[in-house]
């Protein structure tokens, strides 16, 4: 769970889906006394959930700004770049750098390429926060089960 936790902050792990693999897997070497069938199933929602809403979200806060496809593709090749190569600023930078200059590259203006380049910067914002926020719960829950259930 906590390198699930650490992949909700970064995301080259799939964090919450890691959090529900953990409860899973402890429900099933525990018989699913603690952690129950009813609450794997709950987690299961709250990681579907997550994701898509982490998905569209990203998606339209993007096209929101005015984003393209060329701006979208550009924050991906960011956020590759920055996880991989140059860390966390990276992450946090290099998303909105790539989309901005990708939106240019297609023929934008600098003024829609840079709300385009806001637009993934405020996209990323929410899907950290929504991600920290569904695994900080998933994870609260599992130990008040595990510890005073």
């Amino acid at each position: 769970m906590i390198i699930g936790l650490a992949g909700v902050i970064l995301p080259i792990l799939p964090g919450i889906p890691l959090i529900f693999a953990a409860a899973f897997l402890y429900g099933i070497v525990t018989g699913f006394e603690k952690i129950t069938l009813h609450l794997i199933l709950i987690f299961a929602g709250l990681t579907v959930f997550g994701l898509i809403v982490d998905y569209i979200a990203n998606y339209f806060s993007v096209r929101k700004m005015g984003g393209g496809r060329a701006g979208a593709i550009g924050a991906v090749i960011g956020l590759f770049i920055g996880i991989f190569f140059v860390g966390l600023i990276g992450i946090i930078l290099l998303p909105f750098v790539f989309a901005v200059v990708f939106e240019l590259i297609a023929g934008k203006r600098e003024g829609k390429a840079l709300k385009a380049g806001i637009g993934v910067f405020f996209g990323l914002l929410f899907g950290w926060v929504l991600r920290f926020t569904i695994g900080c719960v998933m994870i609260g829950i599992f130990i008040w089960r595990v510890l005073f259930w």
